[in-house]
C-alpha cells in the first residue's frame, strides 16, 4: 500500500459538509444567530465526520491504551494499583455526583463529614495529628508540606533556614518542589547498600537547613533502618524531617511515618489509597502535621464544632490556600471507599503483600538480570539492566520487547544510581499466576536478548507505533488534525 492511499485511510476521515451531530430546538425567543461582533472572521479548520466514524476513532484509540484493566502494570515509583469498580460506583452516586461546591454548609453536610472522616482515618494511618486534603497531587502536596516548614521556621523568626537536603535516590520531584517554595537543594548521598550515609548528612546539617526529605521505604526499595539517628540529628538542628509519601504502600499497617520521627508528610491517594492515576489526573495529595503544626495547613479546613455540625474555616495561622475550594472530592469518595472495604482489620495486609509481590519477582529474576543491592527489598527494587550486557540489549530494549507480550514497561532510567535501571513494583493487588507469567516473559527476553538480540532490539513488533521519535514529539508536538502525518 503507498504511503498516500495509507494516509488517506487511516488519518484522513474528514469530508466536506459531513456532519455527525444536530443542535437542539431553541426554545427561548426567535433568534439563534450569534451577534456578528461575537462571531469568528475565518472558520475554524475542524474536520468534518459523520457519528460512526467519531465513534470508530476513538473506540479504536482507545484499544491501543494499556492500563491495570487491560494488563499488568509493574511500574515502579507510581504504585498502579487495581481500582475496585465499588470505588467507581461510590463516586457516581447522586448524592456524591450532583453536588457543587458553593452550596450552603448545610446542604452539603454529608459531604464535609466526609472530608473530616477521610483526614482522620489519614492521620490515623499516617501517625499525624491533622490533615488538609487541598493539595491536588503528590508534587503540590510536597510544595505544600514545604510552605507549612516555611510557615513553621518564619514564625519562629528563623530566617536564616534556606536549605533543604535531598537524597541522591529522591524521587525528582523533591528538589523540584523545594526550589519552587525557594529553598536551595543540599544532595546527600547514599550508602552501598542504598540507604542514606548518616555521617554525610551529619556533616551538612545547621542552623541554615530547614528541612531534610526523605522517602521510606527508599527509591531503591531498601528500608531506612537508621530513621531514628535521622530524625534525631535533624531535630538537633533545629529542621524538621519529611516524609515523602510515594512508597507508603508498603507500609500500610505496618508502621506509620509519625512514629519513625516525621514531622510533615504527602500522601498520594491516587497511588496508595487506588484512586486512578495516569491520564493527567484527577489526583490528590493530602498534607499531615505532627502537632503543633496544625495552625500552618492551607484552608480551608473542615471543622467539627460540639454539636457534631460540620464547618469550613481556617486555621490560626494558615499559610492560606493553595486550591480552589477542597480539593477533589470524587478522588476522596474513592480513597474512602478503598480504606472502609479493608477496615483496620484487613489494610495492614497491604504493606506484607506488596513486599511479598516484589521479592517473588526479584528472586525469580535475579540470576539473569543484575541486582545491584542483593538482600529482601520492600514493595519495589532495582536492577541494573541485564546481567550479560555482551550483546549490546540495554533496558531500552527490554522495556518495549515487554510490549509485544502483553506487558506495559516498569519504571526504566530511574532511579539515576544505576546507569540502566530497571524499576519494578508489582503492588498488592497482583496474583501469583500474573507474578508467574512476567518471570516468564522477563526470562524469556534474557535467553531471546542472548540468541538473537536483534529480535528485542527491533521490538515492539506488535504494536500499532514502533520506534516514535521521543524527543521530536517533545520538542515540536503535533497539536492540530492538519498536522498528522503517518509514522512509519
Amino acid at each position: 500500500m503507498n504511503k498516500e492511499l495509507y494516509s488517506k485511510l487511516i488519518f484522513e476521515h474528514s469530508r466536506p459538509g459531513r456532519k455527525g451531530y444536530s443542535l437542539p430546538a431553541y426554545d427561548y425567543g426567535t433568534s439563534t444567530e450569534m451577534p456578528r461582533h461575537l462571531q469568528r472572521e475565518v472558520k475554524p479548520e475542524l474536520p468534518e465526520v459523520d457519528e460512526p466514524t467519531v465513534v470508530r476513532h476513538y473506540t479504536n484509540s482507545s484499544n491501543n491504551n494499556f492500563g491495570v484493566d487491560t494488563g499488568f502494570y509493574p511500574l515502579g515509583s507510581c504504585t498502579m494499583k487495581y481500582n475496585p469498580k465499588t470505588s467507581e460506583k461510590a463516586v457516581g452516586l447522586a448524592g456524591v455526583a450532583d453536588l457543587h461546591p458553593a452550596q450552603p454548609e448545610w446542604t452539603v453536610q454529608g459531604a464535609l463529614e466526609t472530608y473530616y472522616t477521610l483526614q482522620t482515618y489519614l492521620s490515623r494511618i499516617g501517625g499525624m495529628a491533622e490533615f488538609t486534603l487541598n493539595p491536588y497531587a503528590g508534587a503540590h502536596g510536597e510544595l505544600t508540606g514545604l510552605m507549612v516548614i516555611r510557615a513553621y521556621h518564619a514564625d519562629r523568626n528563623d530566617v536564616a533556614r534556606r536549605k533543604v537536603i535531598v537524597p541522591d535516590s529522591a524521587h525528582g520531584t523533591n528538589p523540584a518542589s523545594a526550589a519552587i517554595a525557594g529553598y536551595e537543594i543540599v544532595e546527600v548521598k547514599s550508602r552501598p547498600d542504598g540507604t542514606v550515609d548518616t555521617d554525610d548528612l551529619a556533616s551538612k546539617l545547621d542552623e541554615t537547613v530547614a528541612a531534610v526529605m526523605m522517602t521510606n521505604p527508599n527509591t531503591v526499595g531498601m528500608f531506612e533502618k537508621d530513621i531514628p539517628r535521622i530524625a534525631e540529628l535533624v531535630h538537633a538542628a533545629g529542621a524538621l524531617l519529611y516524609y515523602d509519601g510515594a512508597n507508603l504502600n508498603p507500609m500500610l499497617g505496618v508502621a506509620r511515618p509519625g512514629d519513625m520521627g516525621f514531622d510533615v508528610m504527602h500522601i498520594n491517594l491516587h497511588k496508595t489509597f487506588s484512586t486512578p492515576h495516569g491520564g493527567g489526573g484527577p489526583g490528590a495529595g493530602p498534607v499531615g502535621v505532627r502537632a503543633g503544626l496544625e495552625k500552618y495547613l492551607p484552608s480551608p479546613r473542615v471543622f467539627r464544632d460540639e454539636s457534631g455540625v460540620f464547618h469550613v474555616g481556617k486555621g490560626e495561622k494558615s499559610l492560606g490556600r493553595v486550591s480552589s475550594w477542597l480539593g477533589n472530592y470524587t478522588v476522596f469518595i474513592k480513597a474512602l471507599t478503598y480504606i472502609l472495604s479493608l477496615g483496620e482489620e484487613n489494610i495492614k495486609h497491604v504493606g506484607p503483600l506488596a513486599t511479598l509481590n516484589a521479592n517473588y519477582i526479584m528472586y525469580g529474576l535475579c540470576d539473569l538480570y543484575k541486582l545491584p543491592i542483593p538482600g529482601p527489598c520492600k514493595h519495589e527494587f532495582v536492577f541494573d539492566g541485564l546481567a550479560d550486557k555482551s550483546t549490546g540489549v540495554t533496558t531500552m530494549h527490554v522495556a518495549k520487547r515487554l510490549l509485544d507480550f502483553g506487558f506495559h514497561a516498569p519504571t526504566i532510567y530511574f532511579p539515576l544510581l544505576f546507569h540502566e535501571s530497571l524499576m519494578i513494583e508489582p503492588t498488592e493487588t497482583e496474583s501469583k499466576e500474573t507474578l508467574d507469567s512476567f518471570i516468564a516473559v522477563m526470562r524469556e527476553i534474557a535467553r531471546e536478548a542472548a540468541e538473537c538480540p536483534d529480535k528485542v532490539k527491533e521490538a515492539p513488533h506488535s504494536t500499532p507505533m514502533r520506534h516514535p521519535d521521543e524527543n521530536e514529539a517533545a520538542l515540536h508536538p503535533l497539536t492540530t488534525w492538519k498536522q498528522l502525518q503517518p509514522t512509519y
